[in-house]
């Protein structure tokens, strides 16, 4: 099997592309390496397998029609897109940009496959889209969805844009709606990331609201093995599942447990909440066991200990995210 994946070099992409090229399977990687963070950071992880002759890497933009046909001519028996313009609260800022990136790209990408007869998409939806339903655990089936931010309106977009796409052409759309991923190489800017790099150097970390806030807290291994099972899926040309940890975890209780994994107290300030963010998520993934065999396997203090161990062996000096409001198409 020949998978492109977009944003490849970013944090759930380079999970993933080390585990296709590890099965054998050929693996060609678009991504800008825009600098949403360190660009250096993304260009590490595709230096990796530079001498594999399995894998190849584009820096392209995934709103560049002509340069995407130019560069890959083809010859995919899938395409996983995990490339967006990520986070709730930038969206806020700037929905615009978040429109022309996670929309306009993810409608090129579906033109392009058409054009090349992949059969196959597999596209990272996001749990923000059930926004303040309050029926939890959420479930695909539950169609009353009610995202609060432009960023969830994005990803939802791309679901009915997948829809149209295998209705109309006969492409197999799978949608996975991703619940709050975690674990090693981890976006600087997100919330396990960013407390712990600060926790680390003696700084106070920021908390909006009381820490009452909850999320289904998913290991980035687990949802890999949830993408690779949807590379396999058969059984119908349209579909939509949710990939979480079914658990949820409080504010408070995810910075007590990474206070036990670093060894260190938080030092902690606390503002009002911030628009645009949900009291809590919580996936129903039956659907997805059913389907896709899927059973995530990390708990959170396991996840945790993890991510612990990398941050101290990595070394690596803070990735503060770029506020600019330029475009960040590989940020998955």
């Amino acid at each position: 099997m020949h998978v492109l994946v977009t944003g490849g070099a970013g944090f759930i992409g380079s999970h993933l592309v080390d585990r296709l090229l590890a099965e054998g399977r050929r693996v060609t990687v678009v991504d800008s390496l825009d600098t949403f963070y360190d660009p250096a950071v993304k260009r590490q992880t595709l230096d990796r397998h530079a001498e594999n002759p399995a894998f190849r890497a584009h820096v392209l933009d995934i709103r560049d029609a002509e340069g995407l046909r130019a560069s890959l001519k083809g010859g995919f028996d899938a395409v996983v897109h995990l490339a967006a313009k990520a986070g709730v609260r930038p969206s806020v800022e700037d929905p615009v940009a978040y429109t022309d990136v996670n929309i306009r790209g993810t409608q090129i990408l579906l033109q392009l496959s058409l054009e090349w007869g992949t059969p196959h998409f597999v596209f990272a939806s996001s749990s923000s889209v059930y926004g303040v339903n309050p029926n939890v655990p959420w479930s695909e089936a539950d169609h009353d969805l009610r995202p609060i931010s432009p960023y969830a309106a994005t990803k939802l977009s791309g679901e009915f844009l997948g829809h149209a796409c295998s209705h109309l052409h006969g492409i197999r759309f799978i949608a996975l709606r991703l619940f709050t991923v975690y674990g090693p190489r981890q976006r600087p800017d997100l919330a396990i990331h960013k407390f712990a790099r600060r926790m680390l150097e003696g700084r106070p970390i920021t908390l909006y609201g009381e820490g009452a806030t909850r999320r289904d807290y998913t290991y980035v291994s687990d949802i890999v093995e949830g993408i690779v099972a949807a590379l396999e899926y058969r059984d119908s040309p349209f579909q939509i599942l949710n990939l979480g940890n079914t658990h949820t975890v409080s504010l408070g209780e995810m910075v007590r447990v990474l206070e036990e994994a670093l060894g260190v107290r938080a030092r902690i300030e606390r503002l009002p909440e911030q628009p645009g963010d949900v009291p809590q998520t919580w996936a129903d993934i039956s659907r997805a066991r059913a389907l896709l065999g899927y059973a995530p396997r990390v708990p959170f203090a396991e996840g945790i200990a993890r991510f612990a161990e990398w941050l101290r062996e990595s070394g690596s000096p803070p990735h503060p995210p770029s506020r600019s409001t330029g475009p960040n198409p590989c940020a998955a």
